[in-house]
């Protein structure tokens, strides 16, 4: 476990020698893909607690599970909140469970591109399953479906923003609906409005499914992770599993690219008054970064 956090922190901090880490476990990769379940949601709605509520189910079953959190980096340190290792201690001497904070570092959807890359170094290292449950912020989670085999988007009753997550469009990406905290009051509207808004969305081959769940007391969890069987089932008997596997290659390699063009540019910015001189004076951001992409190399 302690190797894997340190590649992790490799990655993370996008040191060089990542490339041949990468070539490294590509053998590894290759024989063993793990599949991955994206939890999104507003804040508050026990996110993280159905998120540990699954993981002792699949412990149970006697499955590997590693949880990729992605927690806000702080503007100060640059560092993550750490709040969902907090929340799962029961697993920490759990050999067969990995759990890692990491820090969205400025992505609005939430999944910074280290995760994508740490999703493939856990395969190498032979989990089962892999978790993302990503920044709680509402409007801005839709990343996690361009990563994730299966998305489950998770609501509660007695939360204004539960309206505002299915209007934003959340409804177009979840797999799967979760009703957490299904104890108290409200959860039959928070169903009936979803089911209203399934059925006015254009018909399609998968209708995402309405779990109700107490995670605190395990309710649901069983149900839920069915649900998510059979969603990568689906993907399966469609083909779809293999277009989602090679859409993300084609996405990940895309943003690599950008990041890479982001630190050329800065600093080449920095190490180059004259350009930023002229940059100043004219005002063309525009054509300073043409420059830039089109005349500096990496050294």
């Amino acid at each position: 476990m302690r190797a894997l956090a340190r590649a992790i922190t490799l990655i993370e901090r996008r040191d060089p020698s990542i490339r041949d880490l990468e070539d490294a476990v590509r053998d590894h990769t290759d024989a063993q893909v793990p599949d991955v379940t994206g939890f999104t949601s507003a804040p508050g709605t026990g996110k993280s607690t159905l998120v540990d509520a699954v993981v002792t189910l699949l412990r149970k079953r006697s499955q590997s599970v590693a949880v990729l959190a992605t927690d806000p980096n702080s503007p100060f340190t640059g560092g993550a909140i750490l709040g969902d290792r907090i929340r799962m201690q029961r697993h920490a001497l759990d050999p067969k469970v990995f759990i890692r904070s990491m820090g969205a570092r400025g992505h609005l959807g939430g999944l910074s591109l280290a995760s994508r890359e740490a999703i493939r170094l856990l395969g190498a290292f032979g989990f089962d399953q892999v978790i993302l449950e990503t920044v709680g912020v509402g409007q801005s989670e839709l990343e996690v479906a361009a990563v994730a085999d299966t998305t489950v988007v998770v609501l509660t009753p007695n939360l204004g923003d539960s309206v505002q997550m299915i209007k934003a469009g959340i409804l177009e990406i979840a797999d799967v609906f979760v009703v957490n905290k299904a104890d108290i009051d409200g959860h039959g509207r928070v169903v009936a409005e979803l089911r209203t808004m399934l059925n006015m969305a254009p018909k399609t081959s998968w209708k995402p499914p309405i779990i109700p769940t107490v995670a605190t007391r395990q309710e649901g969890v069983q149900q839920l992770w069915e649900a998510i069987l059979a969603h990568r089932s689906h993907l399966e008997k469609t083909g779809k599993a293999k277009e989602l596997s090679e859409r993300r290659l084609r996405d990940e390699t895309a943003e690599v690219a950008a990041e890479l063009a982001r630190e050329r540019t800065r600093r080449a910015l920095r190490e180059d008054p004259t350009l930023t001189e002229r940059l100043l004076k004219d005002g063309t951001p525009y054509r300073t970064a043409e420059e830039i992409l089109r005349t500096r190399t990496d050294n």
